[in-house]
């Protein structure tokens, strides 16, 4: 038997913000990242919009972009200390993922992060607060997803951390947000849809239910994605771009992904590689190693009308400026010798991976560091560096 879980309530297009005036509740701890979405106004409107449907809010922000077990338990403590009964999470992937687990914290104070990582492993929640998530960004789709990302900053590893609990109880899809990311954020942020979209595709347990939003999501990002990145002040783009990521994120909530960001998690914890960059690099590589073990690229190739989908994947790379290797990249300094020294344990992390398991075939370790080593050097060279 499989199940199909997405939160109870989804608001979209113009002004879904105000739905925030409907809650019904007494307290809200806010969750946000850096000073972005206080600066372009929207912490102050979240706050205005809660106080007219009578909830008096705090805000927690200071989220990293990775964020780490240490932040998720302050602000678990801001709860204690507020006793909210509803968590708003705006911002990027990262504040809502954060928000995720601070929850669960605050629920359950007796547990520690070891505990949650196996998969499924966090207890009920819902006893205290509902959560809210409003998404900056078109990418992560944490506002749909029993998915949070962690980083154990002194082990440099992120862990998935998957529990049908914390998908939110409302998602709220207001195009006004993404609509001021910065073109580098809208290219990266993109990508992830992507991934989302053709690793649930390709998932080993995808189903009738979440093939049709995959399908529509990658055609979506294929579509609106440069006109985002090039004129971000166009609205239809925004707003077709942010239920693209929604609509993966229906999909890869409920069948999981793949090497993709089992890979792009772990070169992420060790270098902080932006994991939508990651997973942008990475993607071309792992479709070519996964059409030994599928077909269902070629039927997503038919129902876009295109050619060899990893050969689209790098062109679209190229024009949002997305380099085709890691060694290219500028946003962190990875040295050959850097590399190197931890690919071993970076490709025995992948391979334990939570998302290694629904993968098409079956990957080894030997593989995963074959495509590491191809998306460092490139294909040709990798190879060369593999032998």
């Amino acid at each position: 038997m499989n199940t199909f879980k997405i939160p109870e309530s989804i608001y979209f297009g113009e002004d879904a913000l105000s739905a925030l005036k409907g809650l019904q509740g007494s307290k809200a701890l806010i969750v946000t990242g850096g000073q972005s979405m206080k600066r372009f106004g929207f912490i102050e409107q979240t706050q205005s919009l809660l106080k007219e449907g009578g909830i008096d809010s705090q805000v927690f922000d200071g989220v990293e972009p990775n964020p780490s077990v240490d932040t998720v338990l302050k602000g678990a403590q801001a709860m204690r200390d507020f006793q909210p009964d509803w968590i708003v999470a705006i911002g990027g992937g990262s504040a809502l993922d954060a928000a995720k687990v601070m929850w669960c914290f605050y629920e359950h104070p007796e547990l520690s992060f070891e505990d949650i990582i196996p998969v499924a492993a966090m207890p009920a929640l819902r006893n205290k607060a509902k959560f809210v998530a409003i998404p900056s960004t078109s990418g992560t789709a944490s506002e749909i997803t029993a998915f949070s990302v962690i980083t154990d900053t002194e082990n440099h590893i992120k862990y998935p951390i998957v529990s049908a609990h914390i998908v939110p109880d409302v998602a709220i899809i207001d195009p006004a947000l993404p609509a001021k990311m910065p073109p580098h954020i809208t290219a990266n942020t993109g990508m992830d849809v992507m991934a989302h979209a053709l690793e649930a595709f390709v998932s080993i347990a995808a189903n009738d239910y979440s093939d049709p939003l995959a399908m529509r999501a990658t055609k979506l990002v294929l579509e609106n994605i440069e006109t985002a990145y090039s004129n971000g002040a166009d609205m239809l783009a925004r707003d077709k771009m942010h239920n693209a990521s929604t609509l993966a994120g229906m999909a890869f909530s409920n069948v999981s992904l793949g090497l993709v960001h089992s890979l792009a998690h772990k070169i992420g914890g060790e270098f902080g590689v932006t994991h939508g960059l990651a997973n942008a690099i990475l993607l071309p590589f792992i479709v070519e190693y996964n059409k030994q073990s599928t077909d269902k690229y070629a039927e997503m190739e038919r129902y876009l009308g295109i050619g060899a989908i990893e050969d689209e994947l790098r062109a679209l790379n190229g024009k949002l400026d997305i380099p085709l290797t890691f060694k290219e990249i500028s946003e962190v300094d990875i040295s050959e010798e850097q590399f190197m020294a931890v690919l071993d344990r970076m490709s025995d992390n992948a391979f334990n991976d939570p998302c290694t398991l629904t993968n098409p075939g079956t990957p080894s370790v030997a593989d995963i560091k074959q495509i590491y080593l191809d998306a460092f050097f490139g294909k040709n060279a990798g190879t060369t560096k593999a032998a």
